[in-house]
């Protein structure tokens, strides 16, 4: 059974830094290219950074680029976005999702709210 389950989500006040994680499970999780994306409220699901299946490649949103750093350890079969100078409108559900081949999984997402 597919599963990627994201953690680390929460409150922040506007500067501040969060770490998420995405523990995947029931795929070979070394051949999957790796995203995040987010939604915001009442927008549509937006890609965030993406990091191909070795790791050696990586592409942001224009809008998080130098703030966010997207990394896995195919060991743990995880992904990690650490989030950086976070602002307000980086207020979002995050989203875990893997890709490979016509295969695209995601997962449940968990809240990110930046605000004082």
């Amino acid at each position: 059974q597919v599963q990627l389950v994201e953690s680390g989500g929460g409150l922040v006040q506007p500067g501040g830094s969060l770490r998420l994680s995405c523990a995947a499970s029931g795929f070979t999780f070394s051949r999957f290219t790796m995203n995040w994306y987010r939604q915001a409220p009442g927008k549509e699901r937006a890609f965030v950074a993406r990091m191909a299946s070795t790791g050696g490649n990586t592409n942001y949103a224009d809008s998080v680029k130098g703030r966010f750093t997207i990394s896995r350890d195919n060991a743990k079969n995880t992904v990690y976005l650490q989030m950086n100078s976070l602002k307000p409108e980086d207020t979002a559900v995050y989203y875990c999702n893997a890709a490979f081949v016509g295969n695209n999984y995601w997962g449940q997402g968990t809240q990110v709210t930046v605000s004082s």
